[in-house]
């Protein structure tokens, strides 16, 4: 299987955001840190098993609302002072290219 664009993306993201959290102080680790961990791989986990389903129609609308949760999380991260605007922008980014690689995706799909 040729691999598409939204899973190198995805785990680059994955792979930035694991990292950053790690550093959130120790008061947000187990609240926010944990959340986003949580559903960045969640998120991508989803991904991954719509990839090997018929039906992929429900588990792409499970990761796109899973994806609108880590854009919250993120935005309330920059909000909290846990990341700075420049790491909030770049995650931003991310999440639109990736958004916009899982709507063509679900596009796709629909009849």
């Amino acid at each position: 299987m040729k691999q598409s664009p939204i899973f190198a993306r995805t785990y680059d993201f994955v792979a930035w955001l694991i990292p950053l959290t790690i550093k959130f102080p120790r008061s947000q680790r187990f609240v926010m840190a944990a959340t986003l961990q949580r559903e960045v791989i969640h998120f991508q986990e989803l991904l991954i098993e719509a990839a090997h389903q018929k039906d992929k129609n429900d588990l792409l609308l499970a990761a796109d609302a899973e994806l609108d949760k880590v854009r919250t999380h993120i935005r309330m991260s920059l909000e909290m002072g846990l990341i700075q605007p420049g790491q909030y922008e770049h995650a931003a980014r991310l999440m639109t290219e990736i958004g916009k690689l899982l709507g063509g995706w679900m596009k796709t799909l629909q009849v």
